[in-house]
């Protein structure tokens, strides 16, 4: 008998079941798949997985909101959201601006990245990111739930933008197991889906949020990659936190010009 490869969907499922288990803490009660691409093949399923993520965080302020003021609910929403992805991207924010900050040689700042410890630069940027999103959600009133839900998506579709538009800083790394493995086309096709799904859910919040999400991708990864020499699986983290901050503050911005 001659092995048979797996049919299309079935590639996607296992895909999908990697990029699910890499980017969540999500226990899935089967076990993780055997074949398929790894880490390489899961990029383009990555704002699926933050889609997922974002209606586990409205579901989970929903209930909050039950119990609770608007600043208790911002705050569990962003509690839950650093549990539900292990945290991941919050340590490549930290890692990320310890370096870029330093003032370093090129050469050094990566030897920063790969250090364990956080540094005064990391620590305010992460505290920072944290505070941004619990200020953003608290006064959102109602558009608190179209900005949880599409944050964690743009903020994944921007590290499949960063790692097509950018080069990498390093060759080994977490990062070198995805570059290289989405193309422009790929990329434009997932762009397109994102974009109609946040406008079709935002509105014109939609609109600002891909818009600006897309320029800040850029921007940053342009700032790191000259820093750098390119970017890492740090950067990417760090890039999909600061984007989601973006979103927010977008989507809530937007909602309350248009009253």
């Amino acid at each position: 008998m001659t092995d048979r490869k797996p049919s299309s969907g079935g590639a996607f499922a296992h895909d999908f079941d990697t990029a699910l288990r890499f980017l969540t803490t999500i226990p899935l009660p089967w076990p993780a798949p055997t074949s398929g691409r790894g880490l390489a093949g899961a990029v383009p399923s990555f704002p699926l997985v933050g889609a997922i993520i974002g209606l586990v965080l409205v579901a989970s302020g929903w209930i909050a909101g039950l119990f609770w003021p608007p600043l208790v609910q911002a705050v569990l929403v962003v509690v839950a959201w650093g549990i539900l992805t292990g945290g991941l991207h919050l340590d490549g924010v930290s890692d990320t601006f310890d370096a870029v900050m330093s003032w370093r040689p090129r050469e050094r700042k990566l030897a920063i990245m790969k250090d364990s410890h956080i540094g005064a630069m990391g620590t305010l940027a992460l505290v920072a990111v944290l505070l941004l999103k619990v200020a953003f959600l608290a006064d959102a009133g109602a558009s608190w739930w179209p900005a949880v839900l599409l944050a964690p998506m743009l903020g994944r579709w921007a590290m499949i933008a960063a790692i097509v538009w950018f080069p990498l800083a390093r060759t080994e790394g977490l990062g070198s197991s995805v570059h290289g493995q989405v193309n422009r086309g790929t990329l434009s096709g997932i762009s397109v889906v994102v974009a109609v799904t946040v406008v079709a859910i935002a509105g014109l919040g939609g609109i600002v949020a891909f818009l600006l999400v897309g320029s800040g991708a850029y921007l940053l990864g342009r700032w790191w990659t000259r820093d750098l020499g390119g970017l890492t699986g740090d950067t990417y983290g760090a890039l999909c936190e600061a984007t989601e901050v973006m979103a927010l503050a977008a989507i809530t911005a937007a909602a309350r010009f248009a009253l």
